[in-house]
C-alpha cells in the first residue's frame, strides 16, 4: 500500500481523503514527524510503501518499525537500525483494518 504524507505550516499530515473525521487527527507527532522529515529529505510531500508483511525484495531500502507497546489511542513503535522511536495514532488502525501491525515496513516511493 502507498501512504502519502504533506508537510502543511511546518506539520506532517497523512493523506487519507477517506478520512471522515478531524483533520487534526492525521497530524503525525511524537516521532512520526522527525521520522517523516528524514525520509522527506527536505521536501514538503512524501509517499511511502508500507507493507505488514515482510516484503518479497526486502534488501535494501527498506525500514522495519516494530510495535513495542499498546496504549488506549495507538502504539508505540521502534525503527530498527536507526534506534528512533515514534507513536503512532488510532488513524493506524484504520488504515489496517481496526488492528495495530505489530511489524510495518517502509519505504519511500
Amino acid at each position: 500500500m502507498i501512504l502519502n504524507f504533506a508537510k502543511e505550516s511546518g506539520l506532517w499530515y497523512v493523506v487519507l481523503p477517506e478520512w471522515t473525521g478531524d483533520k487534526s487527527e492525521l497530524l503525525m507527532v511524537q516521532g512520526a514527524d522527525t521520522f517523516l522529515d528524514f525520509i522527506a529529505a527536505g521536501k514538503s510531500k512524501v509517499g511511502v510503501d508500507v507493507e505488514t508483511e515482510t516484503p518479497a525484495k526486502a534488501v535494501e531500502g527498506w525500514l522495519t518499525l516494530i510495535l513495542e507497546k499498546q496504549t488506549a489511542g495507538g502504539g508505540d513503535y521502534r525503527v530498527l537500525g536507526l534506534e528512533h522511536k515514534m507513536w503512532l495514532c488510532a488513524v493506524t488502525k484504520f488504515v489496517f483494518d481496526g488492528k495495530l501491525p505489530k511489524k510495518l515496513y517502509f519505504r519511500k516511493k
